[in-house]
């Protein structure tokens, strides 16, 4: 499973009370398909840095979900269907990667270190 940020901009001619129950049908792609959602943050209504489908507002929304990279791609699919949805974008979150050969090094740096410690305390 990975972790995933999905940005999505709602039509703005959708009244603000129905964006929860509209994001929360995508979100419960994620939950079928196995994953969890760590975060729904809903911005609000927002100007648009340029106009799309001729419309210079939007309604936010961020999502954190943790999911198989298959039920995120279907998630995407289904809101680039729906037209109260004007865009997604999904990003992947990755994970600081700790590299073996760092770890041996200083593990082997570490080691030199104490054996010239003794040396020079004998």
């Amino acid at each position: 499973m990975r972790k995933y940020e999905v940005m999505i901009i709602i039509d703005s001619d959708i009244d603000e009370r129905q964006v929860p129950g509209l994001v929360d049908k995508y979100l419960e792609i994620i939950t079928k398909g196995g994953g969890t959602v760590e975060s729904n943050d809903l911005w609000g209504r927002r100007r648009l840095a340029y106009d799309i489908n001729k419309k210079s507002e939007g309604i936010y929304a961020v999502l954190r979900v943790i999911a198989e990279p298959a039920v995120v791609q279907e998630m995407d699919r289904r809101m680039g269907i729906d037209e109260q949805i004007v865009r997604t974008k999904v990003l992947r979150i990755e994970e600081p990667r700790k590299s073996k050969d760092k770890d041996a090094k200083s593990d082997e740096t570490k080691a030199a270190k104490s054996e010239d410690a003794a040396a020079v305390q004998s």
